[in-house]
C-alpha cells in the first residue's frame, strides 16, 4: 500500500487543530508540509513557528517540502521545529551531496524536490543519499493545480534508476494527486502519494484518504 501524506496547505487554517486530528486519526501516514517564501515559488506559506505548534498535536511524520532559496542557511532550525523528512529543490542546491549530508546528520531524512522541467536523469550520481524523491506534477507554489501528464513517465525512470542501482530511495509525487490517478501514479512506482485539495475539499477527507491508502501496486 501507498504512503499517503495529506498536503496541509489545503488545511483549514481557522481549524487546524481539527484537521491535524483527523489526519491524526485517519489511515494517512505523514503530514505533508510545504514552506515557501516568495522567491523560489510565487507564494508564501509558513515557517518553523507554525511547524512547531503543529508538531505538538500531530501523532505522525512531518514530511517537510522546502521550497526556498537557501534552503541551508535553516536545516538546523526545521530539525528543531520537528522534522523528520526533509525534502530541498534540486534546482537551488548546487551543493546537493553537501546539503544531504547535513540533513541526515541532524537526525532527518534526506529529500530532493524536482520541478516538473528537471529531468530525474540529473539525480543520478547522488540516488544512494536521497531517501525520498519528490517529483513535482504540478509547478510549485500553489495547491489544486492539474497533474501534468509526463509525470507518468518520469515516475517509471526514475522507478529504473533506483532498480539499477540497488538504492531503497522512495518516490513521492506531489500535485494533481486525485482518486482518478492514484492508481496509475502507484503503478507506475509511486511510493508515496501527496494529496491537498483531493483530500480537504472532499465531503468526507477520512474517506477519501481511506480510499488512496486502497490502491494497490
Amino acid at each position: 500500500m501507498p504512503i499517503i501524506a495529506p498536503s496541509m496547505l489545503s488545511a483549514d487554517f481557522l481549524n487546524l487543530e481539527k484537521d491535524i486530528d483527523m489526519v491524526n486519526n485517519s489511515l494517512a501516514d505523514w503530514f505533508h508540509l510545504d514552506v515557501m517564501d516568495g522567491r523560489f515559488v510565487p507564494n508564501i506559506t509558513f515557517g518553523m513557528p507554525i511547524i512547531a505548534a503543529m508538531k505538538k498535536k500531530a501523532k505522525k511524520p512531518f514530511d517537510v517540502h522546502l521550497m526556498i532559496v537557501e534552503p541551508e542557511k535553516y536545516f538546523e532550525d526545521f530539525a528543531k521545529a520537528g522534522a523528520d523528512i526533509l525534502s530541498v529543490h534540486y534546482e537551488v542546491s548546487p551543493h546537493l551531496h553537501r546539503n544531504l549530508q547535513i540533513i541526515k546528520s541532524l537526525g532527518m531524512k534526506a529529500g530532493v524536490a524536482i520541478n516538473p522541467s528537471t529531468p530525474v536523469r540529473l539525480l543520478e550520481d547522488v540516488l544512494p543519499n536521497i531517501d525520498l524523491v519528490c517529483v513535482m506534477s504540478v509547478n510549485p507554489g500553489f495547491g489544486g493545480q492539474k497533474f501534468i501528464d509526463q509525470t507518468t513517465h518520469k515516475i517509471r525512470t526514475l522507478k529504473q534508476m533506483i532498480k539499477d542501482q540497488g538504492a531503497s530511495t522512495l518516490i513521492e509525487v506531489d500535485g494533481g494527486v486525485t482518486l482518478d490517478n492514484a492508481h496509475v501514479l502507484i503503478k507506475d512506482g509511486a511510493d508515496v502519494l501527496v494529496a491537498g485539495n483531493t483530500v480537504f475539499s472532499s465531503a468526507d477527507p477520512t474517506d477519501t484518504i481511506n480510499r488512496l491508502k486502497s490502491f494497490q501496486k
